[in-house]
C-alpha cells in the first residue's frame, strides 16, 4: 500500500479537536420519555400558566417606568435614574427571577465574587448556549444589567417593553454604521465610572454546545476597560437547554425543560481582568486572553470557529449537504490562508459540484468524475494531498486547505503555458482532439469517449480546436488539473530521471526575465 503523501503543514491547520460545536444530539431514555409524558399533563402546564401570569404582571411595571422617561433617557443620553431604577428595577429583577423559578430553576449556584460596576463595567459571559442564559441577568448583585439587542426587539409586544427598561444597546442590521456605533456606545457607557448599569456581552456571538469556546468577537473589548469573565454551566444530566444550529428547536427545548423536576444552573465569577497597554491597543488580543482564562475555568478547549461557520452551515443545508459540512474553523482559515467568507462560500459551491452524494465528503471516484478522468496513480497522489487525516475521503475543510495550498499555487500562468506546450507537441498554437487523446491516454489511461467529452467541455466555441485562452479558462475553473499534471510529470521524471516539471517552469520563468 502506497504511503500517504502529504504537504508540510503547520500545527495550526490540523483538524480541530472539537469537530462541531454547533450541533446538539438530544437522546432521551425510556424513563425520561415517561417523565416528560407525565409532566406534560401535570406540572408543565401549571408552570407555563404561572410564567405567563408573571410576565403579564411584569409588563405594566416596565411600561409605567418606561412611559415616564425624560427625553434624554429615551434617547439613552443619560441612564434611567431615581425611583424607576431603584424600585421598578428591583421589582422587575425579582419577577424575572420568579419566571425562572416557576420553570424549575429553583436556585442558582453562584461561585466567585461579583465585581462592582465601577471595578468591572463589562461582564463577559460564556459559553453562550441557550436562551435560558438570560437567567444571568437576574442573579447579579448590582441590579439589572444592560445587554446588546437587535432594534427589532423593541417593537415586540411584552418582551420589547421589558427589554427597553434594561436600557440595552440597540443594534440595527439596516444601518451600515451600526457596528461602529455599538462599539462607541459600549465604550461611552463602560467609561462612565458606574453611572450606567453593567453591560453584559456574549462575545461568542452565537450559541454553541458548550464543548468549547469559539472565537470571541472583539466588540466588547474595544473600550479597553476592566472586564469580569462570567462562566455559565447547566449541570443537569439531561441537557434540555442547548440550542444550536443543528439540533432540537426552541419550543422543544423549552417544553422539555418545563418537564424537568429541577433545572440546575451555575454562575462562576472569575477575577476582574485588567488589560495591559498591549491589550488596550489590540482588542483581539484582549479578547483572546480573556477567553484563555475562561477555558481554564471551564476545562474546555478554545477553537477558531466563528459565526461565519454557522453561515456556511446554513448555506451547506441550502446546497443539500449536511449542515456540519460547512464548518471549517473560519477564523483560522481566514487568518492563515486569507480566505474571505465569500470565497469560502464559492468553494462550498465547487465542493457541491464535485460531491454528488449526501455524506458531505468527496471520494476519489467523485474527484475523477469531476475532472473527467479515470482514477490513476497521479490522481490518487493529488487526492492524498487533500486528504489530510488519511480517511479516504475529503471533507470541506480539507478541500478548502487543499485548494489553497495544493492546487491554486500550482495553477500559475507558467504552469498552464508549459502544460499547453506538452499537449501541443507540434507547436501549432492550438490543440486538436487527437493531441488531447494521445497525452491523456498515456498519462491517465483515458478512453476515447472520456477524451471526447472533455474536449467538448474545453472547446467553448465548438470549432474543433482548443486555443490557449480556452485551455487557460478551463484550467482556472478546475485548478486541480495543474497539480495533477505536475504530479504526473514528477512521477514520469522520477522513473526516467529527467528534469522535474517544477524546474522546467523555473527555467522558463528565468528565460522570460532574461
Amino acid at each position: 500500500m502506497r504511503a500517504n503523501k502529504v504537504l508540510p503543514r503547520s500545527e495550526s491547520l490540523v483538524l480541530p479537536e472539537v469537530i462541531n460545536p454547533f450541533v446538539h444530539d438530544l437522546q432521551l431514555t425510556w424513563w425520561e420519555k415517561l417523565q416528560v409524558a407525565i409532566m406534560s399533563v401535570t406540572i408543565a402546564p401549571i408552570r407555563l400558566v404561572s410564567l405567563c401570569v408573571i410576565l403579564l404582571l411584569a409588563w405594566p411595571v416596565a411600561a409605567f417606568a418606561v412611559a415616564f422617561r425624560s427625553k434624554e433617557e429615551k434617547e439613552q443620553i443619560v441612564p434611567v435614574r431615581g425611583w424607576r431604577r431603584r424600585c421598578s428595577g428591583r421589582l422587575l429583577e425579582f419577577m424575572g427571577r420568579a419566571c425562572f423559578f416557576v420553570m424549575g430553576f429553583h436556585y442558582v449556584n453562584i461561585k466567585g465574587i461579583p465585581a462592582s460596576d465601577i471595578d468591572a463595567p463589562l461582564l463577559v459571559v460564556a459559553p453562550h448556549s441557550s436562551f435560558f442564559d438570560v437567567l444571568v441577568f437576574f442573579v447579579l448583585k448590582n441590579g439589572l444589567p444592560s445587554g446588546v439587542s437587535r432594534i427589532e426587539s423593541a417593537g415586540t409586544m411584552l418582551i420589547g417593553t421589558l427589554a427597553t427598561f434594561t436600557q440595552p444597546i440597540w443594534v440595527s442590521r439596516e444601518d451600515p454604521n451600526s457596528r461602529q456605533n455599538t462599539i462607541k456606545e459600549i465604550k461611552r457607557r463602560a467609561q462612565s465610572k458606574g453611572e450606567w448599569p453593567q453591560i453584559i456581552v456574549f462575545p461568542e456571538g452565537t450559541c454553541t454546545n458548550r464543548s468549547c469556546l469559539i472565537t470571541f468577537k472583539p466588540g466588547g473589548f474595544y473600550p479597553g476597560v476592566p472586564v469580569q469573565p462570567v462562566c455559565l454551566r447547566f449541570p443537569n444530566r439531561l441537557d434540555t437547554y442547548t440550542w444550536t444550529w443543528e439540533g432540537p428547536g426552541a419550543f422543544t427545548l423549552f417544553w422539555l425543560t418545563l418537564c424537568q423536576i429541577h433545572n440546575r444552573f451555575e454562575v462562576e465569577y472569575l477575577p476582574v481582568y485588567k488589560p495591559n497597554e498591549e491589550e488596550i491597543a489590540d482588542p483581539k488580543l484582549f479578547a483572546k486572553n480573556v477567553r484563555e482564562q475562561m477555558t481554564k475555568c471551564l476545562n474546555v478547549p478554545a477553537t477558531d470557529h466563528t459565526f461565519d461557520d454557522c453561515r456556511l452551515m446554513t448555506y451547506a443545508a441550502k446546497l443539500k449537504l449536511p449542515m456540519a459540512s460547512g464548518i471549517v474553523e473560519f477564523n483560522k482559515v481566514n487568518k492563515k490562508l486569507g480566505i474571505t467568507f465569500e470565497a469560502a462560500k464559492a468553494m462550498l459551491e465547487k465542493f457541491r459540484q464535485i460531491h454528488t452524494g449526501k455524506e458531505g465528503k468527496i471520494t476519489v471516484q467523485e474527484l475523477a468524475e469531476h475532472l473527467n478522468l479515470p482514477v490513476s496513480e497521479a490522481l490518487e497522489d493529488v487526492f492524498t494531498m487533500y486528504d489530510r487525516d488519511n480517511s479516504g475521503t475529503i471533507d470541506f475543510r480539507e478541500y478548502v486547505i487543499g485548494l489553497s495550498l495544493v492546487s491554486e499555487p500550482a495553477n500559475t500562468e507558467d504552469t498552464i503555458q508549459l502544460a499547453f506546450q506538452l499537449f501541443d507537441s507540434e507547436g501549432k498554437g492550438y490543440l486538436s482532439e487527437s493531441d488531447l487523446a494521445q497525452m491523456l491516454h498515456n498519462a491517465f489511461g483515458m478512453n476515447e469517449e472520456g477524451v471526447r467529452k472533455l474536449f467538448q467541455q474545453v472547446d467553448k466555441d465548438q470549432d474543433s480546436k482548443i486555443s490557449f485562452d480556452e485551455f487557460k479558462a478551463y484550467a482556472k475553473q478546475k485548478p486541480e488539473y495543474a497539480k495533477l499534471f505536475m504530479t504526473y510529470q514528477k512521477l514520469t521524471n522520477s522513473a526516467n530521471s529527467e528534469q522535474p516539471f517544477e524546474e522546467q517552469i523555473d527555467n522558463d520563468a528565468k528565460q522570460k526575465q532574461d
